[in-house]
């Protein structure tokens, strides 16, 4: 059984795991990606300490701190939560020193099952989930994930040494994927789908790429190939056909919250789907907190230094909790 087990391993969950560590709480961080989306920044300048460094060499740092600890990431991904809930004795003690037994309050345990069938058990979970991609959801995509289709410049660049490859962007995400392709590629579309939402310190800055060429206005339709992606089909013609010729297809659209597991037991979001969480990181589901990019803290503010904060400030409140009444 363990005092917490932490869900997620990007800023807010290894950052917990550091704080987790000193509180000398017994706890297990479990990750699908170490790291997380930061891992894509092509340069993090407004993180203290640093005047630039890459998302994945910080995170690099922030892992190695954390396992100075001896607390190892475990690489696997968590596809369901279960509440176990337990009645416990509520007592008091008389001034004679003799127990008087109040009746019995009900808490909660729960059992984390990963994709990998390990079961593991906690008296307390952070929910440091961050946000999963957000989706073309057009014919092709899925069938040619990892196959030409990816969601990260910045991991799978190297993939596509001299190959032709379009980026689906959205404001400057989509400026960072073209940048970090261009180190590799031969040719890069930068594919724009509404011109009007874009800013001009986006436009300037695209007009420097020298390898990349800008589409604008156009969206695509679906991803075609026989084993690997080889074309995309567009809803309107450019230069004459509305197929573009491609050997990678990258998707930098944003990125929504991962609430999934939050809701398998019942904690709230608002109508952005984050997790609603007070000023100490609690949801509405005793034992279970969150942390970073997921939740309503913060101002909403998705930053590497307020995720960070929010895990330490999250951890602290599971030490309370843990030290509270309801777990003497």
């Amino acid at each position: 059984m363990y005092d917490l087990i932490i869900i997620g391993a990007g800023p807010a969950g290894l950052t917990a795991s550091i704080y987790a560590s000193r509180y000398k709480l017994n706890h297990l961080i479990i990750g699908k990606i170490p790291g997380g989306l930061v891992l894509e920044a092509h340069k993090v300048e407004n993180y203290p300490g640093f005047r630039q460094i890459s998302g994945m060499e910080l995170m690099q740092k922030i892992q190695e701190h954390a396992e100075d600890f001896r607390i190892k990431v475990k690489t696997d991904e968590v596809v369901r939560i279960e509440k176990k809930p337990q009645r416990t004795p509520k007592s008091r003690f008389a001034p004679t020193g003799q127990a008087i037994l109040l009746g019995e309050e009900e808490n909660s345990e729960f059992e984390v099952i990963t994709r990998a069938n390990e079961k593991y058990k906690t008296k307390s979970i952070i929910l440091a989930l961050g946000t999963q991609r957000k989706k073309l959801n057009v014919p092709g995509e899925e069938k040619f994930l990892g196959r030409g289709v990816s969601y990260c410049a910045i991991c799978d660049a190297m993939f596509f040494k001299n190959k032709v490859v379009a980026v689906v962007g959205q404001g400057a995400v989509g400026v960072e994927a073209a940048l970090v392709l261009e180190k590799h590629a031969q040719k890069v579309y930068l594919i724009y789908r509404n011109i009007e939402q874009e800013s001009k310190k986006v436009l300037e800055e695209i007009k420097d790429i020298l390898k990349t060429e800008l589409i604008l206005d156009i969206k695509v339709m679906e991803v075609k190939g026989e084993q690997k992606v080889e074309r995309i089909i567009l809803d309107k013609e450019y230069k004459g056909s509305k197929e573009l010729e491609v050997q990678g297809l990258f998707i930098e659209i944003g990125s929504v919250p991962a609430i999934g597991l939050a809701r398998q037991i019942g904690v709230e979001v608002d109508g952005q789907n984050c997790i609603k969480i007070d000023s100490g990181g609690a949801t509405n589901v005793p034992g279970v907190y969150a942390a970073g990019d997921i939740t309503t803290g913060s101002n909403k503010l998705r930053q590497i230094i307020t995720a960070a904060a929010e895990g330490a400030v999250a951890v602290t409140s599971v030490y309370k909790y843990l030290k509270s009444e309801a777990h003497k």
